[in-house]
This record gives structure tokens, C-alpha cells and sequence, in this order.
């Protein structure tokens, strides 16, 4: 199933990179940008994640939080946001819950070989929880354009 602009956001209970738990209503009453990307420390993620740290302060003037979600372990994300000096907090998603929750998880092509990833996707949700906007083109060096626009 495909969410879209008007669906409600599915709520989801999982880990930050501190092992913490964290949950999608955490933080109702906020608008999320909540980012998929296939994994850190990737030249394409990195872009993407350095361009929402760059531009943080702008997107937190306009009412933002924003959450990352990958596959990747608490560990991984710990450290990439050390190496980077990310100022979110970043989902592992280790079990594919998350994913298959918000249908980012999906068959992907590379060099002619199919296999199973995570789609680049970032879903703008509104205060009440509903999702104002999906991308699915995202530009990773130039993200935050795209959202805030």
C-alpha cells in the first residue's frame, strides 16, 4: 500500500540511535519531516542528511522536526551522526517494521540485478499527523528546497 497527501501517518514504536524508545506520536502537535534513506555513510544519503544539518534552523523556524529512518543499527547511526554532526535524531529500523509501515521498503534495480531496499522517500506530516506531502525524487543535495519550497 501507498500513502499519499491526506492519508493519515501510520503510528510506529521503534529505536533511536541512543536505544531509546521513540514513536511517530511523540510528537503530535509538530510537523515532521520524516526522511527514508538506504543507509549511512553512503555518498547519497550523506548528501542528504549534511543538506537537512545545513539547513536545521531554517526548517526549525518553520515549525520542523525532522527524523531520519534506516535499516541500519543504533551503533551505525550513533556513529554517523558523530562523524557528521547530525542535529536529529535518526531511526533504526532494523526489522523493517517502520518501512513496510510508510511502503518504503520495495524492489529496486541496480547494474540490471533486482533486489530489496529502502526507497528514498521523505513524507512531510502536518501537526495533526496527516501527510501533506510525499517526495519520491528526492534531490539529496539539495533536499531541504524540496520541503520547504
Amino acid at each position: 500500500m501507498k500513502l499519499q497527501a491526506g492519508d493519515q501517518a501510520p503510528d510506529f514504536t521503534s529505536i533511536d540511535q541512543d536505544g531509546n524508545p521513540i514513536s511517530l506520536s511523540d510528537f503530535k502537535g509538530k510537523k515532521i519531516v520524516l526522511y527514508f534513506y538506504p543507509k549511512d555513510n553512503t555518498p547519497g544519503c550523506t548528501a542528504e542528511s549534511c543538506n537537512l544539518r545545513d539547513n536545521y534552523t531554517s526548517l526549525q523556524k518553520q515549525g520542523y522536526v525532522v527524523l531520519g529512518v534506516s535499516g541500519d543499527s543504533a551503533k551505525s547511526h550513533k556513529k554517523f551522526i558523530e562523524k557528521f554532526d547530525l542535529p536529529f535524531p535518526l531511526i533504526a529500523d532494523e526489522d523493517k517494521s517502520v518501512h513496510e509501515a510508510f511502503g518504503t521498503w520495495g524492489e529496486k534495480q541496480m547494474y540490471g540485478r533486482t533486489y530489496m531496499g529502502t526507497l528514498r522517500t521523505t513524507f512531510v506530516i502536518d501537526e495533526k499527523g496527516k501527510i501533506e506531502e510525499v517526495i519520491e525524487k528526492v534531490k539529496t543535495k539539495d533536499h531541504t528546497a524540496q520541503i520547504l519550497k
